[in-house]
């Protein structure tokens, strides 16, 4: 029977097959009514198989400091044998099939300690109605069972280890296979504010701070992320991306920390939450300004001591992971109106990274612009795409309240308009896009100049079937707007910018249509 039991240590065995095995071995050397195995966990006593006992005393947990036999067992090298009238108390006590009523006392109990390579990994009990049960038992016996019996334990425990392993693995490529949405590449921009940027990103990415990214939608706040990530010690773990917007508040919960089968209608089993599937790795909290207020305890609980709780769980899993959030948001309005909670958000804002508008990188347009256009050519099937100077220039002169998406978006319709829509691999065709290809929104940016609108139109309406006279007062005219615009609507730098007199400005302007004429214009006029 012993040799069975030390024959089942190699073989491919499911946990509780292994289980039930060993504890058929046990039941046919002691005599005993009920028997326990028991994994230890700190200082608590897990069972993990029994026969003989309740369903609430396999449900429990044991703590060794309250419970006195336990703690004897566990310290004790060889098996101990409690007598009848031992003054300690039995765990067990009541809940021992077959006694006569909850309340009658464990008679007869010994237990002995599960060691595994000098490790105390759990411990082995058993039970009897009868005080004189086990009296007649060889310790010798008793202790090669018990040294099987730990040998069973550990073999078992580091198999769940590692089928527990594969199924985050798995769960892990799962929801990287779902939510893969990121594009290859680093953040572009030569600006200052984007070198600022990096730096920061460098300094903070070796530590595990918590990172709380902010700024307007469409920056890049996900790249940013993303960023961090793969520039930490995590970077060959999982980065999980939630979108705080997008969960409904009834599985909001659910999806953070998961839940358990029969939790709420349509839990049919068991699931792990995003926080589980981060363990080790990054968890990336996009808007997190959209978060439930009710949900919001929760996630701090979890940022302040690694703990999380399933749906319908009273079990405590500890997670190893660093948090970094995004919001477009203005959270300490949120929090001044009641809908962010002022601790969650300093715990989110160990770190804060606020990114840049494209507005305040005006520099690195004609950069992100190539960068976007060459995307569109390769889906589009195009050989080269490029950008006519005035192009560039109306590029430059939007107003952007879209950022960096807005622009990728308006260049990929530009380019799209510039080809017909038809590939030109074979032709080896240069794609140029123009500035009528680009809706750009420029109203923002030359408000101030009377009829700017009806200007450009007419500029970009030039052609070269029209009077040269014409294609120079509209070139004039192109030249002058876009001076005023790059200087915010100021007529003095403008002219500065074109190396002319101020004077000399307002006239050409006055005489195109772009100003009405002013006495004080017409004054500083040379010989006025």
């Amino acid at each position: 029977m012993l040799l069975g039991v030390a024959r089942d240590l190699t073989a491919s065995l499911a946990a509780s097959d292994r289980y039930n095995r060993l504890l058929d071995a046990v039941r046919r050397v002691i005599p005993c009514d009920a028997a326990c195995l028991l994994r230890v966990d700190g200082p608590y006593l897990s069972p993990v198989a029994a026969f003989g006992l309740s369903a609430e005393a396999m449900a429990r947990r044991y703590d060794r400091r309250e419970e006195p036999r336990l703690d004897v067992i566990l310290r004790s090298p060889d098996p101990v044998r409690f007598p009848p009238d031992s003054p300690l108390s039995d765990p067990f006590d009541g809940h021992v099939e077959g006694a006569a009523s909850l309340h009658d006392r464990v008679h007869a109990c010994l237990g002995c300690v599960l060691i595994d390579g000098g490790e105390v990994v759990g411990a082995l009990t058993a039970d009897a109605l009868e005080p004189h049960r086990f009296d007649a038992l060889d310790p010798q016996v008793i202790a090669i069972l018990a040294a099987l019996a730990g040998a069973a334990l550990r073999t078992t425990s580091l198999i769940e280890a590692l089928e527990r392993q594969a199924d985050h693995r798995g769960r892990v490529a799962r929801e990287l296979q779902r939510t893969a949405t990121a594009r290859g590449g680093g953040l572009l921009g030569t600006s200052l504010a984007m070198a600022k940027l990096r730096q920061e990103i460098a300094l903070v990415a070796g530590s595990d701070l918590a990172v709380l990214i902010t700024g307007e939608t469409g920056v890049g706040k996900e790249l940013v992320a993303r960023q961090v990530h793969d520039a930490s010690p995590r970077a060959d773990e999982a980065l999980i991306h939630v979108n705080c917007a997008a969960l409904p508040v009834s599985i909001a919960e659910s999806e953070l920390f998961g839940h358990l089968a029969g939790a709420f209608t349509g839990a049919h089993k068991d699931r792990a939450g995003k926080f589980e599937v981060a363990d080790g790795g990054t968890l990336f909290l996009d808007e997190i300004g959209e978060l439930p207020l009710e949900l919001q305890p929760k996630l701090l609980r979890a940022l302040q001591q690694g703990e999380i709780q399933r749906v319908g769980s009273d079990r405590v899993h500890k997670v190893n992971v660093r948090v970094i959030a995004a919001t477009n948001r203005q959270l300490d309005a949120e929090i001044a109106a009641g809908r962010f909670r002022a601790d969650l958000y300093h715990r989110l804002a160990v770190f804060p990274l606020r990114v840049p508008s494209l507005r305040e990188r005006p520099d690195d347009i004609p950069l992100l612009a190539s960068h976007f256009a060459d995307e569109s050519a390769r889906r589009l099937g195009l050989l080269r795409v490029r950008f006519s100077a005035a192009a560039r220039e109306r590029l430059l002169e939007g107003e952007w309240p879209g950022n960096v998406r807005e622009l990728e978006n308006v260049v990929s319709r530009a380019v799209l308009r510039a080809s017909g829509g038809t590939a030109r691999t074979t032709s080896g065709e240069v794609v140029t896009i123009e500035p009528t290809h680009l809706d750009v929104d420029r109203a923002g940016v030359l408000a101030g100049v009377p009829g700017a609108g009806a200007a450009l139109a007419a500029a970009d309406a030039t052609s070269a079937a029209t009077p040269l006279r014409d294609q120079v007062a509209a070139f004039e005219r192109r030249a002058i707007l876009d001076a005023v615009a790059r200087n915010d609507g100021n007529w003095a730098a403008a002219a500065r910018a074109l190396g002319m007199h101020r004077s000399n400005l307002h006239h050409l302007a006055t005489r195109l249509g772009l100003r009405e004429p002013s006495p004080a214009a017409e004054a500083e006029l040379p010989g006025k």
